[in-house]
């Protein structure tokens, strides 16, 4: 057959992306070399040898990645991308004082449908650089954050808050879940909004509506994503209160279920655990968070090697100050290996693992993004390997996670759509969420 019969033979798809080093994430240790993505529509056809796609392929968007490792999307499990415009505004504190000497009074000055729009775009615009392509939120006015994650096309799981106490996105607990349900079904049949129940805590929530959550959760399969055991205090004036740690009180109100995530989990004994586990809980570990406000440290290897599934995020900006999830696998797999004494444990594979497979198991979308296979949906982050601080390179995936910064990320895909090439974006108009972040911070600190 002729070189000219070979080209007419090939199929046209809409993109192939051919990478160094490729981790599909489907095994741990399997890395292939010299492989390409076969992307038609928004999905991943096939993942073949180079020279084998180059048989059977053919597109008009090739994209060459001969020096990069290519991975599944990073999935920030945890976050309050609004509050991207309280960055800096209230370090050095504890968390008692953070939230009710600082956060919560410039929330009730500040926190609007604008204030929103704006926070969670320029979040976005952070995250995507940084190579995440999906994440969980919660915060006020979720409807503008699912209208920001569609604009700048990101997958965004949607936990909208519920309280005791009014805000000003609503009055009390019936209308917190009034409102989640509402938005629920306003999503419920989107490729990238996906929608669940957000108590605050233990301590901003009561008991009725916790169990209101929990049956509402169990009937139509929603997830229940809440701060629990972040600090010791939480712990002990949740004893003085009720006689019950936070969990105990959790497991009797009946939210110990599979649909529940739990995030910061930073004071944990044996017995909780075992009951995390025996429940099929998940826990969202947030290090640089817990780090910041001297929180406390999650037992994650503990957890991990009980079998819970345990996933990672940032927090948001206000208690972390970035949303760069390069950084938070390699704190993760430090404090591990810290708290732990084994060097082995949490390694470069476990951590990378947590930003990906696991996070795409908590938010329940396994079937669909969170490893790189056929039929799944194209979410794809690709990072530059060929800097000072990354070469020699003898292992992609312990160079990725102990070496590498977010300035290495070089190409995004959500869906099979470019975001970000060669480390800028595609459709963001960057100066634009800046000037918006300026005028903010003008605004507050003028107050």
């Amino acid at each position: 057959m002729s070189s000219n019969q070979v080209s007419e033979s090939r199929q046209e798809v809409d993109s192939i992306i051919q990478a160094k080093w490729l981790i599909p994430m489907t095994d741990k240790g399997l890395i292939l070399e010299n492989h390409s993505l076969i992307i038609q529509q928004n999905l991943i056809r096939e993942i073949l040898p180079n020279n084998e796609a180059e048989k059977y392929f053919h597109s008009n968007n090739t994209c060459q990645l001969n020096q990069h490792v290519v991975i599944p999307g990073l999935i920030n499990s945890h976050g309050h991308a609004a509050m991207s415009l309280f960055k800096g505004f209230a370090d050095d504190l504890t968390l008692k004082a953070w939230l009710e000497e600082k956060i919560w009074p410039a929330e009730g000055l500040w926190v609007s449908e604008e204030f929103v729009s704006d926070g969670a775009e320029l979040a976005i615009a952070e995250m995507l650089l940084a190579g995440t392509t999906t994440f969980t939120d919660m915060y006020f006015f979720p409807d503008h954050v699912a209208k920001a994650a569609i604009k700048h096309n990101i997958r965004a799981h949607l936990v909208s808050p519920v309280l005791d106490f009014p805000t000003i996105w609503a009055q009390n607990s019936e209308e917190y879940i009034h409102k989640a349900m509402e938005l629920h079904d306003n999503y419920k049949n989107n490729e990238h909004i996906y929608v669940g129940f957000g108590p605050h805590a233990p301590y901003t929530v009561s008991d009725e509506p916790l169990q209101k959550i929990a049956t509402l959760a169990n009937e139509l399969d929603i997830n229940i994503h809440m701060h629990v055991h972040e600090t010791l205090q939480e712990v002990e004036e949740e004893i003085a209160k009720s006689g019950k740690r936070p969990l105990s009180r959790l497991h009797d109100l009946g939210l110990m279920i599979p649909n529940l995530q739990c995030v910061h989990m930073t004071h944990l004994n044996d017995e909780e655990i075992q009951l995390i586990a025996d429940s099929g809980v998940s826990v969202v570990h947030c290090p640089a968070s817990n780090l910041k406000l001297a929180s406390g440290f999650c037992p994650s290897v503990k957890l991990s090697d009980a079998g819970v599934n345990v996933a990672l995020g940032t927090d948001g900006c206000a208690s972390n100050n970035e949303l760069n999830m390069l950084n938070e696998m390699r704190l993760a797999a430090l404090i591990g290996k810290g708290n732990s004494g084994n060097a082995s444990s949490l390694s470069a594979w476990d951590v990378l693992a947590m930003a990906t497979v696991n996070g795409a198991k908590q938010i329940g979308l396994i079937d669909h993004i969170g490893t790189l296979e056929s039929g799944k949906f194209a979410d794809i982050t690709a990072v530059n390997l060929n800097h000072v601080n990354t070469i020699p390179v003898y292992d992609p995936v312990s160079t990725l996670i102990y070496s590498a910064q977010a300035s290495q990320v070089s190409h995004v895909w959500v869906a099979g759509k470019l975001n970000v090439e060669d480390g800028k974006f595609t459709h963001t108009n960057e100066e634009i969420l800046k000037d918006k972040a300026q005028h903010w911070a003008e605004k507050i600190q003028t107050a």
